[in-house]
């Protein structure tokens, strides 16, 4: 299955710690992802969070709900936070978030995206996951740049 990797860099205006804590709870990322709507069976245990976001994708009237098993792990505390992500179709992601202080108090958010996809739909599955990202990374940067 091909596999495909991209990074985004962005500096926000908030602590590492403040970003971690955010990131580290899956209802952030309702409105943070654009297409996820919801969360459902939220599971803590030792350092690993699972659950199932429910993503929405829309072709005009229509809408089709798209349910993901995430496993969110605390890798490093205020550093480091791994996503691996389970979606039908056979598609695979995992993206890994590095929260970097910097001099002036604000951290520099850099995330690592790698996602095996079958052929037939890696154009539609790269093009989502980077459109995803680059929106993703838009909301933090809102939410924490006021």
């Amino acid at each position: 299955m091909p596999t495909d990797r991209f990074s985004e860099t962005v500096l926000l205006a908030a602590p590492p710690a403040t970003l971690y804590a955010h990131l580290l709870d899956p209802h952030s990322y309702i409105g943070l992802s654009p297409l996820v709507v919801a969360v459902r069976d939220i599971r803590h245990a030792a350092g690993t969070t699972t659950y199932v976001a429910v993503e929405r994708f829309r072709l005009g009237p229509l809408h089709w709900d798209n349910r993901i098993r995430v496993t969110l792990t605390a890798e490093i505390p205020d550093v480091r936070l791994i996503s691996h992500v389970v979606s039908p179709g056979a598609v695979r992601l995992t993206a890994t978030v590095d929260l970097a202080a910097t001099p002036d108090g604000a951290t520099s958010l850099t995330e690592a995206i790698e996602v095996s996809s079958p052929s037939l739909l890696r154009g539609f599955v790269v093009k989502q996951t980077s459109s995803v990202q680059r929106s993703r990374l838009a909301e933090l940067a809102r939410r924490f740049n006021r």
